[in-house]
C-alpha cells in the first residue's frame, strides 16, 4: 500500500488470533500503536452478537465492530447498533431445501434475529465451536423465526465442497453463502457480506474503500478483500484467499497482522 491507510480492518479467528484463541501482546501493541496515530481499527468477524463479550475481550471496548459476516455492526463502547440484517425464515428454509436437494440431509443451526441475547437454536448433532448460549432442538423447531444467520453442516461433504455445491444450486439473489473455516457453511441475508458491514463502519468514520487496509484468512473475507483498497492474507490462509490477496504476511501464529503493521508504520 503506497499511502498510509485511513482505517485498518481485521478478521479475528485465524487471522489476528493465534490458533490457541489468544491475541498476543505483540498484536495488541501493534493495534494500540495504530490507534494512537488516529487510525480506527475495526474487527470484521463472522462471530455473532451473542459473542460480543468475546470480541471485546480480544479487541477492547472501543470503536466499531462488524459481526455476523457483515450483518451486525455495533459500537463496542456504547452497544449502539448501526446495522442489523435479517433473513426471513421462509427464505432460509428455501435455501436449505435447495442445498439438501443437491447433497442430502443437513444439520442446521440458527442465530435468531428476534432475540440477539437468547440462545442459538441448534439441531441435535450440530457441533458448535463457540461458547454461545445454545439450546438443542429437533429439526422442525430450529428453523423458525427470522435469522441473522443459518449454519449448515453436511455429514457427507466438507466445507469447501458444500460451499461449492451451495453456490451452484442457490439463485444468486436468494441469499449470501460462505464459510469461515469452521467445518460448516453460513447462509446470510441477500447482499450481506463482510464488505457491506465494513462499508457501514467505514462510512461512520468518513473513510472510503480505497483508504481501508484489511486482513483475513478464509472465504468469508473475500468480499472484504475485493472492496477494500488493499488486502492482506496471513500465510496460513485458505488457498483462495491467498490467491485473492494484494499482499501476504506471516501466519496468524507468527503474528502476521502485527508484523505487517510494524513494517508499514516503521
Amino acid at each position: 500500500m503506497s499511502l498510509t491507510p485511513k482505517l485498518i480492518a481485521t478478521d479475528l479467528d485465524g487471522t489476528l488470533l493465534r490458533t490457541d484463541g489468544t491475541v498476543s501482546e505483540r498484536s495488541r501493541t501493534a493495534l494500540s500503536d495504530v490507534r494512537s496515530r488516529g487510525i480506527p481499527v475495526v474487527p470484521v468477524t463472522g462471530r455473532g452478537p451473542r459473542l460480543l463479550d468475546l470480541v471485546r475481550r480480544d479487541m477492547g471496548r472501543q470503536g466499531l465492530a462488524v459481526l455476523a459476516q457483515g450483518g451486525y455492526v455495533v459500537d463496542l463502547a456504547t452497544g449502539e447498533e448501526l446495522s442489523v440484517s435479517s433473513l426471513p425464515s421462509a427464505v432460509a428454509a428455501k435455501a436449505v431445501e435447495l442445498i439438501e436437494d443437491a447433497v442430502g440431509g443437513l444439520i442446521i443451526a440458527v442465530e435468531e434475529v428476534g432475540d440477539l441475547t437468547g440462545p442459538l437454536r441448534l439441531q441435535n448433532g450440530f457441533d458448535w465451536p463457540f461458547p454461545d448460549p445454545a439450546v438443542l432442538l429437533h429439526r422442525a423447531e430450529v428453523l423458525r423465526g427470522d435469522a441473522l444467520k443459518v449454519f449448515v453442516r453436511s455429514p457427507s461433504h466438507d466445507q469447501d465442497s458444500l460451499l461449492a455445491l451451495a453456490l451452484d444450486v442457490l439463485p444468486p439473489d436468494l441469499v449470501e453463502v460462505t464459510h469461515a473455516g469452521l467445518g460448516f457453511i453460513e447462509i446470510c441475508p441477500p447482499g450481506v457480506t463482510k464488505a457491506t458491514g465494513l462499508a457501514v463502519a467505514a462510512a461512520r468514520h468518513g473513510v472510503a474503500a480505497d483508504g481501508v487496509l484489511c486482513f483475513g484468512d478464509m472465504p468469508n473475507d473475500l468480499p472484504m478483500f475485493a472492496w477494500a483498497g488493499h488486502s492482506v492474507a496471513v500465510a496460513s490462509a485458505h488457498p483462495v484467499v491467498l490467491a485473492a490477496a494484494d499482499s501476504v504476511t506471516l501466519s496468524n501464529d507468527e503474528d502476521g497482522v502485527a508484523a505487517y503493521l510494524e513494517a508499514l508504520f516503521g
